[in-house]
């Protein structure tokens, strides 16, 4: 069975910076799109980033544009999420997941999700 780690979250001060890791146990990474989504407590889960399967495109959710940046190692089977200038707002648990379908912002778009990593950004 397919399975996503990811890895890399913490506590950190707002303006620091955290990269985020998901590692899949097969060939996962470069067989879907790779999406990050996160879950504040209390809300609903959001769009955070994807990077496409083929070509390796990029879309961010407004909220990350100019301070994330996700990409990929195919050859480490892992999606990265650099996530800059961070912002109390930007605390969360963050999951990675690999999309089955295209609309890439919608999380039932996604079929296999990973256990999630805690962010923490104190002011």
């Amino acid at each position: 069975q397919v399975q996503l780690v990811e890895s890399g979250g913490g506590l950190v001060q707002a303006g620091g910076s955290l990269r985020l890791s998901c590692a899949a146990s097969e060939r996962t990474c470069s067989s879907y799109a790779m999406g990050w989504f996160r879950q504040a407590p209390g809300k609903a889960r959001e769009f955070v980033a994807v990077i496409r399967r083929t070509g390796g495109s990029t879309y961010y959710a407004e909220s990350g544009k100019g301070r994330f940046t996700i990409s990929r190692d195919n050859a480490k089977n892992t999606v990265y999420l650099q996530m800059d200038s961070l912002k109390p707002e930007d605390k969360a648990a963050y999951y990675c997941a690999a999309a089955t379908g295209t609309r890439y912002w919608i999380a039932n778009e996604y079929d296999l999700w990973g256990q999630g990593t805690q962010v923490t950004v104190s002011s």
